[in-house]
């Protein structure tokens, strides 16, 4: 039985809307979990440099995240 069987998509999502990236390592995607953590990262700094201004894009990247890896786990 494969991780993706074992892991709700409802976890898989609230862990990627936590931290964009996680859920999909958790599902064995490695590769776009590392894509995701990194443009994270990139828009929190992002953020931090605009005021704030960006924290819009920010969100809508979390709950994408979390959405994908919703997806991923069924």
């Amino acid at each position: 039985m494969g991780v993706k069987h074992m892991v709700s998509p409802i976890v898989a999502a609230i862990l990627s809307f936590i931290i964009p990236g996680l859920g999909q390592i958790l599902l064995d995607d490695s590769q776009k979990g590392l894509k995701f953590i990194v443009i994270w990262i990139i828009l929190a700094i992002l953020v931090f440099f605009t005021a704030g201004i960006l924290g819009i894009l920010s969100l809508a990247f979390s709950i994408y995240a979390a959405y994908d890896a919703y997806k991923l786990a069924q």
